[in-house]
């Protein structure tokens, strides 16, 4: 029983049929027909009732679904182990928010580097929300997000609390422009409507962005206004064009920290990487 064939398995349970399946898996509808029929064949019963265009799970197919969860977790989990031999060999994939890579990360991969100089780094920034599914599907060890959080498979280590400000540009009237954000799945942005609502802004309406640069330079020039941590603030370009305004605890007061799986292979790159972090913050008062 390969596991190619129990992933292709998987996504056409999850994703509801071959079409999406194919899709997810990057390959042609041909290849996951054929891949479910040998296997099939290989266990000696059907996984799937045809009706129609649609597929439904077998008893079989649900006993399989299970079977196949576990195989493929261990797999991801077998992986994680052999890249991480002796601690300071293989590969550490980080994620960060944009706002926490600004401002953690540089002095934090340094010290990793210094601890284990022969561990390969990869780093990918995303939200909170992104970057949570990401970890929770074997692609990245941990990541760096808002918190709180909390989720049966997975630890959140805070190493910080950051605060979050008003921002607009100077001269201009926050209450009559649009709010900007980062994408869905943003923990800031979540805070910035929620502030949005409980201060009765006059505009409604509100613009995405993809990136820090790109939101603190919209709102520098007066295209709107954001909730941002104080201290990205401070250190960027356009802090002589930008008004800052305090927002009270419950809104501005963020905890942020590390996620990692709760049943992951333990790592000394992780304990070095939060501990750096940890000091960072501490630092920084």
């Amino acid at each position: 029983m390969e596991l190619v064939a129990l992933r292709t398995f998987q996504a056409v349970v999850e994703e509801g049929g071959i079409l999406a399946a194919s899709r997810k898996l990057n390959t042609v509808q041909s290849n996951v027909t054929g891949r479910i029929r040998r296997l099939e064949d290989e266990l000696g019963t059907e996984l799937f009732f045809r009706k129609g265009r649609g597929l439904e799970l077998a008893p079989s197919g649900r006993v399989l679904l299970d079977y196949a969860r576990r195989m493929l977790l261990l797999e991801r989990q077998t992986s994680a182990a052999v890249r991480q031999v002796g601690e300071s060999v293989g590969e550490l994939r980080i994620g960060a928010m944009e706002t926490f890579a600004a401002l953690y990360l540089p002095t934090a991969l340094k010290a990793v580097r210094v601890g284990h100089p022969r561990l390969e780094l990869r780093v990918s920034t995303g939200t909170s929300s992104k970057l949570a599914d990401q970890v929770l599907a074997h692609k990245l060890d941990c990541a760096f997000v808002a918190g709180p959080v909390v989720h049966p498979d997975l630890c959140f280590d805070e190493l910080a609390v950051e605060e979050l400000v008003q921002i607009s540009a100077v001269g201009s009237n926050p209450v009559e422009q649009p709010l900007i954000l980062f994408r869905e799945g943003c923990a800031y942005r979540t805070r910035a409507l929620a502030w949005q609502r409980a201060t009765g802004h006059a505009v409604a309406d509100a613009m995405e962005f993809g990136t820090l640069e790109g939101i603190l330079g919209c709102v520098a020039v007066g295209l709107g206004w954001t909730l941002m941590p104080r201290r990205v603030v401070e250190q960027s370009a356009h802090a002589g064009e930008l008004v800052v305004v305090g927002v009270p605890d419950e809104i501005g007061r963020v905890p942020t920290g590390m996620i990692s799986l709760r049943d992951g292979p333990p790592m000394g790159a992780l304990k070095t990487l939060a501990e750096a972090i940890s000091a960072a913050a501490r630092r920084a008062g």
